[in-house]
């Protein structure tokens, strides 16, 4: 039986134009247009996709347009990325020049029942990136 922190990913490629909600147990790489929401594990996007939908993954590294709320414990938004929306968030980078049209909230660790150890309290972690 497969553990669930295998290794396996999942492409779309910049060719694909999906309408429909996604959900992976994988990590996923989308280069192509989602007209949707996505859930997964690991999101990577290119600077070429775009996200029309709620985002909601444990890490993101957002290059890419989304217009809608993203949702992740680690989030990156990378110089390139455009996003309209609010952001939930445990760990937040944002390089220079990414350009973001909403509010920004640290998720409340309270909400996350796993996580009740001392860590969990810690204060928002917010980085700026060159």
């Amino acid at each position: 039986m497969a553990s669930k922190n295998n290794s396996t990913f999942s492409v779309l490629g910049s060719d694909l134009s999906i309408k429909g909600d996604i959900k992976a147990s994988a990590d996923l790489h989308i280069d192509g247009d989602v007209d949707g929401d996505i859930s997964c594990t690991s999101l990577v996007q290119g600077e070429s996709s775009t996200v029309t939908g709620a985002v909601e993954a444990e890490t993101a590294r957002l290059a890419g347009t989304v217009e809608g709320s993203i949702t992740a414990r680690e989030l990156v938004i990378l110089k390139t990325a455009k996003i309209t929306g609010d952001v939930f968030y445990d760990a937040l980078t944002i390089e220079q020049g990414a350009q973001v049209e909403g509010r920004f909230a640290h998720r409340d660790p309270k909400r996350n029942a796993k996580q009740s150890a001392p860590e969990a309290e810690a204060k928002p972690e917010l980085q700026l990136a060159n």
